[in-house]
């Protein structure tokens, strides 16, 4: 069979497991709720403020005491209530002994020669997730994860080969930031945030989006939405709802291909959402002044870089505010992709740019860490029936081309 061909077939085959995967997991993500007397005491870290007002109301208190217990948490990084001294000792007790207040435990801190952080998160229940810290950006910014493992299962990264182990809560997702920026002494300082690590925000939509209404309380960390950005592969549904919402982070599309052929062998959910729908539903997305949707496009070698490919593609966002971040492939053990030579990506470009549209080239950051785009995958974990499922899937994707 001629290389090329043999090539093809083997996405298709590599594809076809991913969609199969997909379909299994995809309709049953699970948020942690840990099986101890501990989960009958409801978590601070959780509870965006009216939540904790009322919480505080039913206990006898008033309500305004959330903003204090906020700017304790969020503020100035306090999680002892014994340490909340603007607190009546009565209610620093009713704190301690009727909730709990979580936070993710600081496993590893990895450095990259350019300067990127890679921090590894233990959480309650045992599971462990990676956040990233990008200097130089040109601001800060934080790198968040919002599940453990992925279900998306696209072809070119490794989140995708964990499988969807569970969602993060909307304190997990929080905590991150809280760790980050106690860790790197930027509590009160601005940064950036990116919902672009392990995990599809929109497939946990409810904790994702409270994560960030607790994160841009005035009384917290007073996180505007314009310093986030939210990447997702297209789940329609949710992405129409996010266009509903009061609190509108940036949006960031992970399209990566022109054409539903070649999209579809490497974003699998693309089998239900096209390209055509996501560009239309992008059309109809409500955008404030100024803000433009970004398209991430990860070049791959002889699969989406061709300049036919630009072409197609200026012609698909012709219609939509949008920019174009071109992302060359962060090369990894385990992903069956090359990354362009400099030429095609500079040539790729400005094909995009004589189509007048606004194209940037990611500069790849921790590389050496594996901390880059589509390079976080936590190893050695206990595996949920999906990652059980998605390395069975994949063995049987390796025998398959092994045959051929």
């Amino acid at each position: 069979m001629h290389i090329l061909a043999w090539r093809a077939e083997s996405i298709k085959v590599q594809s076809a497991a991913r969609v199969r995967q997909y379909n299994l997991l995809i309709p049953q993500p699970v948020t942690h709720r840990a099986d101890t007397v501990e989960s009958i005491r409801p978590d601070l870290a959780n509870l965006d403020r009216p939540a904790l007002e009322e919480a505080l109301e039913e206990r006898g208190q008033q309500r305004f005491r959330a903003r204090q217990i906020f700017r304790w948490i969020y503020g100035r990084g306090v999680t002892d209530p014994a340490a909340m001294t603007d607190l009546s000792r009565q209610l620093r007790e009713t704190l301690r002994a009727e909730f709990s207040l979580s936070t993710p435990q600081l496993v590893t801190r990895e450095r990259s020669v350019d300067g990127t952080e890679k921090f590894l998160l233990r959480l309650a229940d045992g599971q462990q997730i990676e956040s990233v810290f990008i200097p130089d950006t040109p601001s800060m910014t934080f790198c968040i994860s919002t599940q453990v493992g992925c279900a998306m299962a696209c072809a070119f990264c490794l989140t995708g080969k964990m499988g969807l182990v569970r969602n993060l809560t909307a304190g997990e997702i929080a905590g991150q930031v809280r760790v980050l920026a106690d860790a790197l002494d930027m509590r009160g300082k601005r940064f950036n945030i990116v919902l672009m690590g392990m995990g599809e925000p929109l497939h946990n939509y409810d904790e994702t989006m409270r994560a960030l209404r607790i994160l841009n309380d005035e009384y917290g960390m007073a996180l505007p939405p314009r310093r986030v950005t939210l990447s997702t592969v297209g789940l329609l549904p949710a992405l129409e709802r996010l266009g509903r919402e009061p609190l509108m982070p940036n949006l960031a599309i992970s399209l990566h291909a022109p054409t539903d052929e070649v999209r579809g062998e490497l974003v699998p959910i693309n089998k239900k959402y096209g390209v055509k729908e996501i560009v239309e539903a992008c059309e109809r997305f409500p955008l404030a002044r100024r803000r433009r949707i970004t398209f991430e496009y990860v070049l791959l070698a002889g699969v989406n870089d061709s300049p036919e490919a630009a072409r197609r593609l200026a012609k698909l966002l012709s219609g939509v505010k949008s920019k174009v971040n071109l992302i060359p492939l962060n090369a990894a053990p385990g992903i069956p992709f090359e990354r362009p030579s400099d030429a095609t990506i500079d040539a790729f470009a400005r094909i995009l740019s004589e189509h007048h549209l606004l194209v940037s080239v990611r500069k790849s950051r921790g590389r050496d860490i594996r901390a880059a785009c589509g390079q976080l995958i936590v190893d050695g974990q206990h595996r949920s029936p999906g990652q059980t499922l998605a390395a069975a899937l994949r063995l049987e994707t390796s025998a398959d081309d092994a045959r051929l």
